[in-house]
């Protein structure tokens, strides 16, 4: 497991920009009188528009994204999964070491309290 945290770390210093939320595409209609998005037959609307949701530190933000800049975003959408993966197993793995290492600990107290139980009874004292 140890092993495996190390491998994390290393993992972690290699994840590139970050950022968190939710990507999506739109498309709208607009208020003009005649165009292409109100044919009520074969509707085409405007767009696509891409939209990033996100809420940090108690925030909700929404802002849209230029097409040319959707494969950057993607790309730190995917970093941020990366991130929070890596730092949940983390989390996971670093419960069970100390939950190890505490049990182990309690082993050696119990230990030591047996052989100094043992070591009063042989050795009553003045």
């Amino acid at each position: 497991m140890e092993k495996r945290v190390e491998q994390i770390k290393s993992a972690l210093q290699q994840v590139g920009e970050m950022r968190p939320g939710s990507l999506n595409q739109q498309r709208t209609v607009c208020g003009r009188t005649g165009c292409r998005c109100q044919d009520p037959d074969h509707p085409r609307r405007h767009g696509p528009y891409y939209q990033l949701s996100y809420v940090h530190q108690g925030k909700s933000t929404t802002q849209f994204i230029q097409k040319q800049l959707v494969p950057t975003v993607r790309r730190q959408l995917k970093n941020f999964k990366t991130f929070k993966a890596l730092t949940a197993e983390w989390v996971d793995l670093s419960l069970a070491i100390t939950k190890q290492k505490l049990a182990l600990d309690r082993q050696k107290l119990k230990a030591l309290q047996k052989k100094q139980a043992r070591g009063t009874v042989l050795n009553p004292g003045p």
